[in-house]
């Protein structure tokens, strides 16, 4: 168990590309619900989120949140991404763009690969989509909405099947300052209702002093400083 602690968290990895090596080593432990990853590009603070989530596999360490332990190499835990539980929000939103809001929203709610229909309404999806204030758009394409709207739908997606956790990789790097700002108090008060730990990673300064209880400083792949 972690001892309390919302995030314990300690990587390592070594990275290949081509002659090139970067070596991740970081480690950081805190209480707070809502921590942020802050740092240059290239630091490796993508990389690190997709250990915590699973999507990349450590070649060493743990990862423990809100006292489940996800990872642990000594242990012999690895849990697949699913079995992880936690929401993960891509840059770019990795919205499937054949399908309608409400189908992408609904898509999680799932099991196999096979897409809800237009006509299918599902309780959960519906919550959300009320929650986000999409049922004006919840029949449209993501090429026929908004940034903000795509930005709402992926975090509709990502909290419809109730995760324990909530990862966000530059939710806001792809919108307008005016819409960013909207958008960050919009996340405040929905993770204060839901009381859901989130990890954010960011190089805007306006993240951190919106979003962040703590903060842990990455630079060359490895943790500095936290505040």
């Amino acid at each position: 168990m972690s001892g309390g602690a919302v995030w314990d968290v300690a990587l390592r990895k070594q990275l290949r590309h081509g002659a090139s090596r970067f070596t991740l080593d970081l480690q950081f432990r805190c209480d707070a619900q809502r921590v942020v990853l802050y740092g240059p590009s290239g630091s490796g603070k993508t990389q690190t989120l997709r250990m915590i989530g699973g999507i990349v596999t450590p070649d060493d360490g743990r990862v423990c949140v809100a006292g489940r332990v996800l990872f642990d190499r000594a242990a012999g835990v690895s849990l697949s991404p699913q079995a992880r539980r936690l929401a993960f929000v891509f840059q770019d939103y990795a919205l499937f763009p054949h399908l309608t809001v409400r189908q992408n929203i609904a898509f999680g709610l799932r099991r196999g690969w096979r897409n809800p229909t237009r006509a299918a309404s599902d309780p959960a999806a519906e919550r959300w989509i009320e929650q986000f204030q999409l049922q004006g758009v919840a029949g449209h394409y993501p090429h026929q909405i908004s940034g903000g709207q795509r930005q709402r739908t992926a975090l509709a997606r990502a909290l419809v099947n109730q995760p324990t956790a909530l990862l966000l990789d530059e939710p806001f790097a792809a919108l307008d300052k005016g819409l960013r700002q909207r958008l960050r108090e919009e996340l405040l008060e929905l993770q204060v209702s839901l009381q859901l730990p989130l990890l954010l990673i960011t190089h805007d300064d306006d993240d951190v002093r919106s979003l962040a209880q703590q903060v842990v400083q990455i630079e060359e792949g490895r943790a500095g400083s936290t505040a």
